[in-house]
């Protein structure tokens, strides 16, 4: 981990976070007070950037690669929640509000870099700046809402219909995501997506 301020592609990564979804509106001041804070970190496709069950927690902003929530139970079945990309983020804020592990891992489905901090020091920046907070807030619920509605997904669509589903709401991860993390989030085989895709006749 290296500070972003004495970071030797620093002012790149400057503007990558200024493209961030969630960061893109902070003033002047804001970015002072946050950038000291922040801490580079670069991980291997297959990392943990956090593991289920961690008690300690960050706030996590993606500059490049994609990582995955995934949940698991004893006897190690997996089940992807979401992705994250470039420009995205990922939180334990929930987690860290409710005063219970993390509920899930977070995982590199590429090499991934990102900005990041402890979500102690992320709760007392929001506490200083209310409009971040309400936007942050309001992203935390939207991926609630988008890894519940997924959940219902698998059990409400067939095969079919969760490709086009995936499709129509996420268009932005095109080509992007190894049909092996694909097929699992989709609750696939590898064999049925390679048909599935072949029928829908697009290069998905």
């Amino acid at each position: 981990m290296t500070n972003l301020t004495s970071h030797p592609q620093r002012n790149t990564i400057r503007l990558q976070l200024r493209q961030n979804l969630l960061l893109t509106a902070l003033q002047r001041d804001q970015w002072d007070e946050l950038e000291p804070a922040l801490v580079v970190g670069e991980y291997r496709k297959g990392d943990h950037l956090v593991h289920q069950g961690d008690e300690e927690m960050e706030q996590f902003f993606i500059l490049d690669g994609m990582v995955k929530r995934v949940v698991s139970n004893p006897e190690g079945r997996e089940m992807i929640l979401r992705f994250a990309g470039d420009a995205e983020m990922d939180t334990s804020y929930a987690a860290w509000r409710l005063r219970t592990p993390i509920p899930y891992s977070i995982v590199a489905v590429t090499r991934v870099r990102t900005a990041e901090l402890p979500m102690p020091q992320w709760v007392e920046f929001l506490s200083r700046h209310e409009d971040v907070k309400q936007r942050f807030e309001y992203e935390v619920m939207k991926l609630m809402s988008e890894v519940m509605a997924h959940s219902i997904t698998l059990h409400l669509l067939d095969a079919p219909g969760r490709l086009s589903r995936f499709r129509r709401k996420h268009p932005e991860l095109a080509g992007r995501i190894p049909k092996k993390e694909l097929a699992a989030y989709l609750n696939l085989t590898p064999e049925t997506l390679s048909r599935l895709k072949r029928k829908f006749g697009r290069n998905f």
